[in-house]
């Protein structure tokens, strides 16, 4: 009877008060969370100093207020991660137990990585998007580096797709703007696949049990070596999506594009303090051969700084100059030129012109106005819309690279319209 009282009692509660009345006292919580960190941290002698001043704020009752669990876990968490960019304390009452700890290399940084093979699937492995932009431009959108221990795991698999479907990009994208890391495997995968085999790029993360290289057990076998690759980031990219563009960059492999990083180096795994509570600890830091530093407490500095919102669009202009300064005469640099013209014109200020001039009927073709926008259509076709270029040039908002061009006479009047891509001939068509 007495039993069925206090829960009754309980359920009255508030969810605050419920959760404080079966959590543990503060002070005994930030004990756990120093002993933890005394235990794991990887630097034995900052490990022992951190958690001495997290005990002594402890017992002077700095906590004592946060009787909110979770109210504890956020304050705890801004407390220490001044320290380490990877120092987080969750409360989940009602979560499964967190993976092993990482062995010397940290094991897999924090990040969106789902814990089962399922939750990996439903993000597709990080590999949010990949598709070809205008100009030939490969882009790769990743939400995580997702781990993997041998070459016939799902998430290798995904990653060799993508970069599959940019193999024939004259130069290549990666965004990682949203993405707050995951695995040191990916990592080193990734940048195998945009640099020489054995190159001695890679991070070394140093632990209380040694040291482990980033580098990846099996190299991609076709590295695109020359094709110019852009890395978006942003103050969202953070550990293993820092460790990509840092490592390139150092290397010279790599355009950064956006905003500074996070700052969060140091890999780790989560500790169980008991009673719902998990500290995540950093396990290793790393040590990049070129810079002989790493990101912790930095961040990872753009090369090419703009705000993060315009990163795409500024990396998709760099990426076409890139490919043009480095074959200005190839087979495919018409196409190159004039996306980038279209791309430039977009960025610029609208160019002022007399629509009335342009609308009628061509043929099979009319060129008509809706919403505000200069329409081309061909009956049976969809319409495309056209944006001023310059002259009597308008360029097909979507993929930039057709254009339409308009004829006058002696007189100034429009008399022709002729479609036309980068290769080969157009098409003419006289005003009716």
């Amino acid at each position: 009877m007495l039993i069925r009282a206090a829960a009754f009692a309980l359920a009255l509660l508030t969810p605050a008060a419920a959760l404080a009345q079966s959590a543990p006292p503060p002070r005994e919580v930030a004990a756990r969370a120093a002993k933890a960190i005394e235990d794991l941290y990887f630097d034995p002698a900052r490990a022992g100093a951190i958690a001495a001043d997290l005990r002594k704020e402890a017992a002077a009752g700095k906590y004592d207020r946060l009787t909110d669990p979770r109210d504890l876990a956020t304050t705890l968490t801004d407390r220490l991660r001044q320290l380490d960019g990877h120092f987080s304390v969750t409360y989940d009452p009602g979560r499964r137990q967190p993976r092993p700890g990482p062995g010397p290399a940290g094991g897999p940084p924090p990040g969106p990585i789902a814990e089962d093979e399922a939750g990996e699937a439903r993000i597709a492995y990080g590999f949010g998007r990949v598709e070809m932009l205008p100009g030939a431009i490969g882009y790769i959108n990743m939400s995580a580096f997702a781990d993997f221990a041998s070459d016939d795991a799902p998430a290798r698999r995904a990653a060799d797709a993508a970069l599959t479907l940019v193999s024939g990009a004259d130069a290549v994208i990666i965004d990682l703007r949203f993405n707050g890391g995951g695995s040191p495997a990916m990592v080193g995968y990734l940048a195998s696949a945009f640099t020489p085999r054995g190159a001695e790029i890679f991070n070394t993360f140093h632990s209380r049990e040694g040291t482990e290289s980033e580098a990846p057990a099996t190299w991609y076998a076709r590295p695109r070596t020359d094709a110019p690759v852009f890395i978006l980031v942003s103050g969202r990219t953070g550990s293993a999506a820092e460790s990509f563009p840092y490592t390139l960059q150092a290397a010279g492999r790599a355009v950064v594009v956006g905003e500074p990083t996070g700052g969060a180096a140091n890999p780790g795994g989560p500790a169980d303090l008991g009673d719902g509570f998990s500290i995540f600890i950093s396990r290793g830091a790393p040590i990049n051969p070129i810079t002989r530093a790493n990101w912790e407490g930095v961040g990872v500095k753009p090369d090419v700084a703009v705000p993060a919102a315009e990163a795409l669009g500024r990396a998709h202009i760099l990426a076409l100059e890139a490919v043009l300064a480095k074959s200005p005469n190839g087979p495919f640099a018409q196409d190159s030129r004039w996306t980038l013209e279209a791309l430039k014109a977009q960025a610029a200020a609208p160019v002022a012109y007399a629509r009335g001039d342009y609308l009628g009927t061509y043929g099979p073709v009319s060129v008509i106005e809706e919403d505000g926008r200069m329409l081309i259509k061909r009956q049976g076709r969809p319409s495309w819309a056209v944006t001023a270029l310059g002259g009597d040039v308008f360029f097909d908002t979507v993929t930039l690279a057709r254009r339409a061009v308009f004829e006058r006479d002696a007189d100034g009047r429009v008399v022709a319209l002729e479609v036309k891509g980068p290769t080969g001939p157009g098409a003419r068509y006289r005003r009716d």
